[in-house]
Protein backbone atom coordinates (compact mmCIF):
# COMPACT_ATOMS: atom_id res chain seq x y z
CA UNK A 1 0.00 0.00 0.00
CA UNK A 2 2.45 2.37 0.58
CA UNK A 3 3.92 2.38 -2.83
CA UNK A 4 0.54 2.89 -3.94
CA UNK A 5 0.51 5.78 -1.68
CA UNK A 6 3.68 6.97 -1.25
CA UNK A 7 5.42 6.75 -5.30
CA UNK A 8 1.95 5.82 -7.63
CA UNK A 9 -0.50 8.09 -6.55
CA UNK A 10 1.64 11.62 -6.30
CA UNK A 11 2.57 11.10 -9.68
CA UNK A 12 -1.10 11.34 -10.82
CA UNK A 13 -2.46 13.36 -8.27
CA UNK A 14 -0.22 16.06 -10.45
CA UNK A 15 -1.64 14.89 -13.55
CA UNK A 16 -5.13 15.06 -11.48
CA UNK A 17 -4.36 18.80 -11.08
CA UNK A 18 -3.57 19.78 -14.45
CA UNK A 19 -7.11 17.71 -15.41
CA UNK A 20 -8.91 19.49 -12.73
CA UNK A 21 -7.80 22.78 -13.48
CA UNK A 22 -8.85 22.56 -17.34
CA UNK A 23 -11.92 20.92 -16.89
CA UNK A 24 -12.94 23.76 -14.13
CA UNK A 25 -12.13 26.41 -16.47
CA UNK A 26 -9.32 27.61 -14.62
CA UNK A 27 -6.67 27.11 -17.46
CA UNK A 28 -7.68 27.45 -20.94
CA UNK A 29 -6.87 25.13 -23.84
CA UNK A 30 -4.46 27.34 -25.55
CA UNK A 31 -2.30 27.96 -21.94
CA UNK A 32 -2.25 23.90 -21.93
CA UNK A 33 -1.14 23.93 -25.45
CA UNK A 34 1.80 26.66 -23.67
CA UNK A 35 2.81 24.57 -21.10
CA UNK A 36 2.79 21.44 -22.95
CA UNK A 37 5.27 23.58 -25.41
CA UNK A 38 7.21 24.31 -23.23
CA UNK A 39 8.02 21.27 -21.44
CA UNK A 40 8.33 19.38 -24.49
CA UNK A 41 10.80 21.80 -26.64
CA UNK A 42 12.47 23.42 -24.14
CA UNK A 43 12.08 21.87 -20.45
CA UNK A 44 11.93 18.11 -21.33
CA UNK A 45 15.47 18.28 -23.51
CA UNK A 46 17.19 20.08 -21.58
CA UNK A 47 16.47 17.44 -18.74
CA UNK A 48 17.43 14.77 -21.41
CA UNK A 49 20.69 16.75 -22.46
CA UNK A 50 21.77 17.32 -19.19
CA UNK A 51 21.13 13.67 -18.23
CA UNK A 52 22.81 11.98 -21.25
CA UNK A 53 25.98 14.57 -20.76
CA UNK A 54 26.40 13.13 -17.51
CA UNK A 55 25.62 9.58 -18.02
CA UNK A 56 28.18 6.53 -17.61
CA UNK A 57 28.10 5.74 -21.23
CA UNK A 58 29.91 2.40 -20.49
CA UNK A 59 27.86 1.57 -17.81
CA UNK A 60 24.13 2.34 -18.91
CA UNK A 61 23.89 0.30 -22.00
CA UNK A 62 23.52 -2.55 -21.34
CA UNK A 63 22.48 -5.40 -24.19
CA UNK A 64 20.64 -7.49 -21.45
CA UNK A 65 18.40 -4.22 -20.40
CA UNK A 66 17.88 -2.77 -24.29
CA UNK A 67 17.26 -6.14 -25.35
CA UNK A 68 14.63 -7.10 -22.46
CA UNK A 69 12.71 -3.60 -23.16
CA UNK A 70 12.72 -3.11 -26.73
CA UNK A 71 11.65 -7.38 -26.82
CA UNK A 72 8.74 -6.26 -24.97
CA UNK A 73 8.20 -3.12 -26.98
CA UNK A 74 7.53 -4.84 -29.91
CA UNK A 75 5.66 -7.52 -29.09
CA UNK A 76 3.06 -4.92 -28.14
CA UNK A 77 3.28 -3.81 -31.70
CA UNK A 78 3.22 -6.70 -33.20
CA UNK A 79 0.11 -7.84 -30.67
CA UNK A 80 -2.15 -4.92 -31.49
CA UNK A 81 -0.78 -4.51 -35.37
CA UNK A 82 -2.03 -8.33 -35.67
CA UNK A 83 -5.24 -7.78 -33.46
CA UNK A 84 -6.05 -4.61 -35.45
CA UNK A 85 -6.06 -6.53 -38.85
CA UNK A 86 -7.34 -10.19 -38.19
CA UNK A 87 -9.50 -9.41 -34.90
CA UNK A 88 -11.35 -6.07 -36.05
CA UNK A 89 -10.65 -6.33 -39.44
CA UNK A 90 -8.90 -2.90 -39.44
CA UNK A 91 -7.02 -1.49 -42.97
CA UNK A 92 -3.61 -1.74 -42.65
CA UNK A 93 -2.51 1.65 -42.23
CA UNK A 94 -4.95 1.77 -39.42
CA UNK A 95 -3.29 -1.38 -37.56
CA UNK A 96 -0.28 0.23 -37.79
CA UNK A 97 -1.32 3.10 -35.64
CA UNK A 98 -3.40 1.08 -33.39
CA UNK A 99 0.03 -0.83 -33.20
CA UNK A 100 2.40 2.35 -32.28
CA UNK A 101 -0.38 2.98 -29.45
CA UNK A 102 0.62 -0.44 -27.98
CA UNK A 103 4.81 0.13 -28.88
CA UNK A 104 5.20 4.00 -27.55
CA UNK A 105 4.87 3.18 -23.58
CA UNK A 106 5.42 6.84 -21.46
CA UNK A 107 8.79 6.19 -20.59
CA UNK A 108 9.93 9.94 -20.42
CA UNK A 109 6.72 11.57 -18.01
CA UNK A 110 5.58 8.44 -16.23
CA UNK A 111 8.59 6.08 -15.73
CA UNK A 112 11.10 8.85 -14.89
CA UNK A 113 9.03 10.14 -12.41
CA UNK A 114 7.61 6.88 -10.62
CA UNK A 115 11.21 5.64 -11.11
CA UNK A 116 12.62 8.36 -9.54
CA UNK A 117 9.77 8.68 -6.83
CA UNK A 118 10.39 4.56 -5.99
CA UNK A 119 14.25 4.13 -6.38
CA UNK A 120 15.58 7.65 -5.99
CA UNK A 121 17.21 9.71 -8.50
CA UNK A 122 20.73 8.04 -8.83
CA UNK A 123 18.38 4.69 -10.25
CA UNK A 124 17.29 6.60 -13.38
CA UNK A 125 20.96 5.77 -15.46
CA UNK A 126 19.01 2.89 -17.04
CA UNK A 127 15.85 5.07 -17.98
CA UNK A 128 17.99 7.89 -19.55
CA UNK A 129 19.63 4.80 -21.47
CA UNK A 130 16.31 3.59 -23.11
CA UNK A 131 15.09 6.92 -23.40
CA UNK A 132 17.82 7.78 -25.51
CA UNK A 133 16.53 5.60 -27.82
CA UNK A 134 13.19 5.33 -27.49
CA UNK A 135 11.77 8.10 -29.83
CA UNK A 136 14.62 7.77 -32.47
CA UNK A 137 14.02 4.56 -32.75
CA UNK A 138 10.06 3.76 -32.00
CA UNK A 139 9.32 6.79 -34.70
CA UNK A 140 11.64 5.84 -37.40
CA UNK A 141 10.04 2.07 -37.39
CA UNK A 142 6.41 3.15 -37.41
CA UNK A 143 6.89 6.44 -39.79
CA UNK A 144 8.74 3.69 -42.16
CA UNK A 145 6.03 1.01 -41.72
CA UNK A 146 3.35 3.68 -41.83
CA UNK A 147 4.58 5.11 -45.03
CA UNK A 148 4.85 1.88 -46.50
CA UNK A 149 1.54 0.72 -45.83
CA UNK A 150 0.34 3.79 -47.34
CA UNK A 151 2.49 4.04 -50.22
CA UNK A 152 2.21 0.13 -51.45
CA UNK A 153 2.14 0.25 -55.22
CA UNK A 154 3.01 4.00 -55.17
CA UNK A 155 6.70 3.50 -56.50
CA UNK A 156 7.80 5.63 -53.18
CA UNK A 157 11.65 5.41 -53.86
CA UNK A 158 14.16 4.19 -50.91
CA UNK A 159 15.44 7.56 -50.66
CA UNK A 160 12.95 9.29 -50.59
CA UNK A 161 11.55 7.16 -47.80
CA UNK A 162 14.50 7.73 -45.76
CA UNK A 163 14.53 11.44 -46.19
CA UNK A 164 11.03 11.72 -45.07
CA UNK A 165 11.83 9.40 -41.89
CA UNK A 166 15.07 11.38 -40.91
CA UNK A 167 13.20 14.85 -41.36
CA UNK A 168 10.08 13.07 -38.75
CA UNK A 169 12.46 12.23 -36.41
CA UNK A 170 15.30 14.78 -35.99
CA UNK A 171 13.04 17.47 -36.41
CA UNK A 172 11.75 16.58 -32.93
CA UNK A 173 13.69 18.58 -30.43
CA UNK A 174 13.53 15.26 -27.68
CA UNK A 175 15.74 13.78 -30.15
CA UNK A 176 18.07 17.36 -30.41
CA UNK A 177 18.58 17.37 -27.03
CA UNK A 178 19.67 13.65 -26.67
CA UNK A 179 21.92 14.13 -29.79
CA UNK A 180 23.40 17.29 -28.16
CA UNK A 181 24.35 15.58 -24.75
CA UNK A 182 25.59 12.55 -26.58
CA UNK A 183 28.30 14.96 -28.16
CA UNK A 184 28.92 17.24 -24.94
CA UNK A 185 29.43 13.77 -22.98
CA UNK A 186 32.30 12.38 -25.86
CA UNK A 187 33.69 15.91 -26.08
CA UNK A 188 34.28 15.39 -21.88
CA UNK A 189 32.15 17.70 -21.16
CA UNK A 190 33.94 21.18 -21.35
CA UNK A 191 30.99 23.40 -20.46
CA UNK A 192 31.54 25.98 -17.77
CA UNK A 193 29.54 25.55 -14.74
CA UNK A 194 27.33 29.00 -14.64
CA UNK A 195 26.00 26.79 -18.26
CA UNK A 196 24.90 23.83 -15.88
CA UNK A 197 23.30 25.75 -13.59
CA UNK A 198 20.99 27.59 -16.19
CA UNK A 199 19.97 24.12 -17.55
CA UNK A 200 19.43 22.70 -14.12
CA UNK A 201 16.64 25.34 -13.83
CA UNK A 202 15.54 24.70 -16.32
CA UNK A 203 15.51 20.88 -16.60
CA UNK A 204 13.82 20.77 -12.55
CA UNK A 205 10.71 21.97 -14.12
CA UNK A 206 10.49 19.38 -16.59
CA UNK A 207 8.28 17.16 -14.92
CA UNK A 208 6.08 18.35 -12.80
CA UNK A 209 5.08 21.05 -15.60
CA UNK A 210 5.28 18.36 -17.85
CA UNK A 211 2.78 15.81 -15.84
CA UNK A 212 0.19 19.13 -15.41
CA UNK A 213 0.06 19.33 -18.73
CA UNK A 214 -0.63 16.27 -19.68
CA UNK A 215 -3.51 16.33 -17.12
CA UNK A 216 -4.90 19.18 -19.21
CA UNK A 217 -4.65 17.80 -22.54
CA UNK A 218 -6.39 14.55 -21.41
CA UNK A 219 -9.47 16.33 -21.05
CA UNK A 220 -9.43 16.32 -24.37
CA UNK A 221 -10.09 12.66 -24.98
CA UNK A 222 -13.30 10.78 -24.82
CA UNK A 223 -13.80 7.03 -24.38
CA UNK A 224 -15.79 6.71 -27.61
CA UNK A 225 -16.36 3.24 -29.20
CA UNK A 226 -13.53 0.82 -30.43
CA UNK A 227 -13.67 -0.97 -27.17
CA UNK A 228 -12.24 -3.68 -28.35
CA UNK A 229 -9.11 -2.43 -29.79
CA UNK A 230 -8.40 0.15 -26.59
CA UNK A 231 -8.61 -2.98 -24.47
CA UNK A 232 -6.24 -4.82 -26.97
CA UNK A 233 -3.61 -1.80 -26.42
CA UNK A 234 -4.14 -1.05 -22.83
CA UNK A 235 -3.30 -5.30 -22.07
CA UNK A 236 -0.23 -4.71 -24.24
CA UNK A 237 0.87 -1.70 -22.57
CA UNK A 238 -0.08 -2.62 -19.25
CA UNK A 239 0.96 -6.45 -18.86
CA UNK A 240 2.60 -7.22 -22.17
CA UNK A 241 5.23 -5.43 -22.54
CA UNK A 242 6.83 -5.69 -18.95
CA UNK A 243 6.18 -9.22 -18.65
CA UNK A 244 8.13 -9.94 -21.79
CA UNK A 245 10.34 -7.47 -20.23
CA UNK A 246 10.45 -8.84 -16.95
CA UNK A 247 10.70 -12.50 -17.70
CA UNK A 248 13.48 -11.46 -20.12
CA UNK A 249 15.50 -9.82 -17.76
CA UNK A 250 15.38 -12.19 -15.13
CA UNK A 251 15.17 -15.43 -16.96
CA UNK A 252 17.56 -14.82 -20.15
CA UNK A 253 19.61 -11.43 -19.08
CA UNK A 254 19.36 -11.92 -15.34
CA UNK A 255 19.86 -8.26 -15.00
CA UNK A 256 20.78 -6.52 -11.97
CA UNK A 257 18.54 -4.90 -9.65
CA UNK A 258 18.56 -1.03 -11.02
CA UNK A 259 19.02 -2.31 -14.39
CA UNK A 260 15.72 -4.42 -13.94
CA UNK A 261 14.04 -1.91 -12.28
CA UNK A 262 14.68 0.81 -14.79
CA UNK A 263 13.47 -1.95 -17.63
CA UNK A 264 10.28 -3.18 -16.28
CA UNK A 265 9.18 0.31 -14.59
CA UNK A 266 9.67 1.91 -17.72
CA UNK A 267 7.78 -0.81 -19.79
CA UNK A 268 4.26 -0.78 -17.36
CA UNK A 269 4.02 2.50 -18.18
CA UNK A 270 0.78 3.53 -20.39
CA UNK A 271 1.02 4.75 -24.09
CA UNK A 272 2.20 8.37 -24.23
CA UNK A 273 0.44 11.46 -26.07
CA UNK A 274 2.65 10.68 -29.19
CA UNK A 275 0.47 7.55 -29.55
CA UNK A 276 -2.52 9.76 -30.14
CA UNK A 277 0.11 12.28 -32.31
CA UNK A 278 1.68 9.76 -34.00
CA UNK A 279 -2.46 8.46 -35.53
CA UNK A 280 -3.25 12.49 -35.73
CA UNK A 281 -0.23 13.10 -37.74
CA UNK A 282 -1.11 10.45 -40.36
CA UNK A 283 -5.29 10.75 -39.80
CA UNK A 284 -5.71 7.37 -38.90
CA UNK A 285 -6.39 5.20 -35.82
CA UNK A 286 -6.97 8.58 -33.85
CA UNK A 287 -10.47 8.19 -31.95
CA UNK A 288 -8.66 4.26 -30.78
CA UNK A 289 -5.18 5.75 -29.68
CA UNK A 290 -6.63 8.34 -28.19
CA UNK A 291 -9.23 6.29 -26.13
CA UNK A 292 -6.42 3.98 -25.20
CA UNK A 293 -4.27 6.65 -24.03
CA UNK A 294 -7.17 7.83 -21.52
CA UNK A 295 -8.19 4.32 -20.21
CA UNK A 296 -4.29 2.41 -19.94
CA UNK A 297 -3.07 5.90 -18.20
CA UNK A 298 -6.05 5.55 -15.59
CA UNK A 299 -5.25 1.70 -15.36
CA UNK A 300 -1.86 1.95 -14.98
CA UNK A 301 -2.54 3.61 -11.24
CA UNK A 302 -3.09 0.19 -10.29
CA UNK A 303 -0.92 -1.96 -12.71
CA UNK A 304 1.94 0.20 -12.29
CA UNK A 305 1.44 -0.91 -8.01
CA UNK A 306 1.07 -4.35 -9.13
CA UNK A 307 4.45 -4.40 -10.93
CA UNK A 308 6.60 -2.37 -8.22
CA UNK A 309 5.36 -4.89 -5.65
CA UNK A 310 7.05 -7.77 -7.90
CA UNK A 311 10.61 -5.74 -8.31
CA UNK A 312 12.89 -6.05 -5.28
Amino acid sequence: MSALLDVILPVFLVIGFGYAAVRANLLSEPAVDGLMRFAQNFAVPCLLFRSIAHLDLSAAYDVGLMASFYTGAFAGFFACFFGAMLVFHRAMPDAVSIGFAGLFSNSLLLGLAITERAYGAEALQGNYAIISLHAPMLYGFGIALMEWARTRGHGLSGSALLRQIARAVFSQSLVIGILLGFAVNLAGNPLPGFFWSGIDMIAHSAIPVALFGLGGVLVRYRIEGDIGPVLMVTAASLVLHPGVTWLLATQVFQLDTPALRSAVVTAAMAPGVNAYMFAHMYGVGKRVNASSVLVATAASILTAWGWLHLLP
